[in-house]
């Protein structure tokens, strides 16, 4: 979309945020290649490198904090984390009386996500060796680069800050999703279900990834389906909770 074309649609309807169009969508699609690429060629290097540092995290799993990294690991597992995202996306629906916002968010953290999961089976990096932690945690069946906890977290905030972007909440999801992104680092850390390098590389991933994927179903299969695109001269609803 040239620059012109970009300004004029801002301009002639004020758009949930995650709606806006991205002004240079083919130059943030190649971002997110460049980083699939990059981040899996990097792990295949990895290994054990970080074995040290994941033990030293697991000795703090201990008493309540123990129980509560447990708990974070749980509750973003795939199962409930796909129904805190249809719950989220529903809130959306009802308070912007609009579809396209509410897809918009749970599309982007699906197209953000699911692909991890390939990389990890590609990768096959195995997960830190139970034998040598000192707390260790039930061996998770799936190998462990990258993280798809972690991818999720960080692609629900960014898309949850998307949404907020021209509301009152905007500074607020933003200062709580990193808040967020930090315990989830943290939790799969001190777990040791993850090495640290997961985590760190599972960030990087979906904030390479996810504007990419914003562009993919916001930008281009959107407007192509025809119950999703706006009515020409319609009003296009405000984000809520201006």
């Amino acid at each position: 979309m040239t620059d012109p074309e970009f300004r004029r649609r801002r301009r002639t309807a004020d758009v949930v945020g995650i709606l806006e169009p991205n002004p240079r969508p083919l130059t943030t699609v190649l971002v997110a290649v460049v980083a699939v690429l990059v981040l899996t060629v990097v792990g295949f290097f990895l290994g054990a490198v970080d074995l040290g540092l994941a033990k030293a995290f697991n000795t703090v799993h201990v008493g309540a904090l123990g129980a509560f990294t447990t708990a974070v690991y749980h509750v973003i597992s795939p199962v409930p984390a796909i129904a805190l995202t249809f719950v989220v996306a529903g809130i959306i629906w009802w308070r912007a009386r609009d579809l396209r916002p509410a897809l918009g968010f749970g599309m982007t953290i699906a197209i953000t996500w699911l692909p991890s999961a390939v990389v990890k089976e590609i990768v096959h990096r195995a997960r830190p060796d139970v034998a040598l932690l000192p707390h260790p945690f039930p061996v998770q069946p799936d190998p462990s680069y990258p993280s798809g906890h972690t991818v999720y977290i960080t692609a629900f905030v960014i898309a949850l800050v998307w949404v907020v972007r021209e509301t009152r909440w905007h500074r607020l999801a933003q200062v709580l999703g990193v808040v967020a992104i930090v315990v989830v680092f943290l939790s799969v850390s001190i777990d040791a279900v993850h090495f640290p390098t997961d985590a760190a590389a599972s960030i990087l991933w979906a904030l390479a990834v996810s504007p990419a994927a914003r562009v993919v179903w916001v930008d281009w299969i959107t407007p192509r389906i025809p119950f999703l695109r706006p009515r020409e001269g319609a009003a296009v609803p405000v984000s809520p909770g201006r």
